[in-house]
């Protein structure tokens, strides 16, 4: 199990030091959730932060955009460092076309669904996609509670995965802690998105592991 270190969670007025934490603390990914209160209630950041605590941190960025139009914005994420570009099949691009412009910008491409939505959306598209994001919670806040029943839509994409010979990973989103990551381990999950359980610890290097089942 790899571990996106989600930085909702994190303290906003030391971004840059939290970004360099949890890096040294073993997490695999920077997870940022990109909302821009229309997709999603909430609002966080745009490519100017990520362009800024990028040097923090060696590690892949995995940017999450939970955002309307996210095609627009393709080029401005790719450029201010991120290393994986999500955007959510139910925001309203054309999803060939998006996957598509993901992929011109020389970034790795993932796709998300919320809770309502049918795996359906994603096994259309998993032979052109690298990740395949399964929210465990909806998207928006964090700190909500996991919702087990979204497992299942993991073990009809790890069963694909398989069958289809690809390489294609699943990440799960919310609610992420050392027993729910287990369960998402025991799916079929590659990466787990942890926020609240990471940055409210009081040992950051233990959860972490936690989550790993290390």
């Amino acid at each position: 199990m790899k571990v996106a270190a989600s930085l909702l969670a994190s303290d906003f007025a030391r971004l840059g030091e939290e970004v360099e934490k949890v890096s040294r603390s073993g997490a695999d990914f920077i997870h940022v959730d990109v909302m821009d209160g229309f997709f999603v209630r909430n609002i966080t950041m745009g490519s100017d932060i990520i362009e800024a605590i990028r040097p923090y941190a060696s590690i892949p960025f995995d940017v999450h955009l939970m955002i309307t139009e996210p095609s627009r914005y393709f080029t401005d994420f790719a450029g201010a460092g991120a290393d994986i570009i999500t955007f959510h099949a139910e925001a309203g691009s054309n999803l060939l076309n998006a996957i598509n412009a993901v992929k011109s910008t020389g970034k790795k491409v993932g796709v998300a669904i919320k809770p309502t939505t049918l795996v359906d959306e994603l096994l259309e598209c998993l032979p052109m996609i690298d990740l395949a994001v399964v929210m465990t919670v909806e998207p928006g806040f964090g700190g909500q509670a996991f919702m087990p029943e979204m497992m299942s839509k993991v073990r009809v994409l790890r069963e694909e995965i398989r069958r289809l010979r690809l390489e294609t990973q699943i990440e799960v989103d919310g609610g992420i802690n050392k027993e729910t990551a287990k369960m998402a381990a025991q799916s079929g999950a590659d990466i787990c998105v942890a926020g609240t359980s990471i940055f409210k610890s009081s040992d950051m290097t233990q959860a972490i592991a936690g989550i790993k089942g290390v």
